[in-house]
């Protein structure tokens, strides 16, 4: 007796889309399921995008020149930039820019008194893997704000998305003006644990764009 099965080409598209999905992270699976995934909701810039990015750039922000920033709590903060259908935006631009330890800005409304040895800024451009990290300080709080880190991502000349990274937990979420006029599901997106590390924390950021 013949037990060859054969499959349709429509039932073999199903059951090798059932055996991926069955495979992928919880949230991929989610988004396989309504077929694609919310955008990382956009916020504000700010005021203290920096003005010169012509100096170091790179994504060690603990280290500008000779210097050594030896202030804070160092770690990493890392994550993908995807696109609504879950795949990586190979080539996207992401920028990250925070205060130092004491709350400034290297930005001339600041008042330009951030420590010098703290880069501030940093940039990178993903591979076809759309991964990026930074090393950087676990961000502080500043007067009217919560802790955060500013994002933003490009491809090409496009500018897809400028947000916030906030940290789970704090209580000065609920007070901060911008994080509050989020959604709770908006909220979930630019809020994550910063877990400890053995290089002392680490914080994972995926990042949604349309692209």
């Amino acid at each position: 007796m013949n037990t060859h099965v054969v499959l349709r080409p429509a039932r073999r598209r199903l059951l090798v889309a059932a055996a991926a999905s069955l495979a992928a992270p919880a949230f991929v699976r989610q988004a396989m399921a309504r077929e694609r995934l919310d955008p990382t909701p956009a916020q504000t810039e700010g005021p203290f995008y920096p003005e010169d990015v012509t100096g170091e750039t790179d994504v060690d922000l603990l280290s500008t020149g000779q210097l050594r920033y030896a202030r804070g709590q160092p770690g990493w903060v890392h994550g993908v930039v995807m696109n609504t259908s879950g795949q990586p935006v190979s080539g996207a631009v992401v920028e990250i820019w925070q205060c130092d330890h004491q709350g400034r800005y290297h930005h001339p409304g600041d008042g330009g008194r951030a420590d010098p040895a703290f880069q501030g800024y940093g940039r990178v451009q993903v591979g076809r893997d759309g991964a990026y990290r930074f090393r950087t300080i676990r961000p502080v709080p500043y007067t009217g704000r919560t802790p955060h880190i500013h994002f933003k991502v490009r491809l090409g000349t496009q500018e897809l998305l400028t947000t916030q990274l906030y940290v789970e937990g704090d209580p000065r979420n609920p007070r901060d003006g911008i994080w509050r006029r989020l959604s709770e599901r908006e909220r979930a997106a630019v809020t994550r644990p910063f877990q400890p590390h053995s290089e002392g924390w680490t914080a994972q950021f995926p990042i949604v764009v349309r692209a």
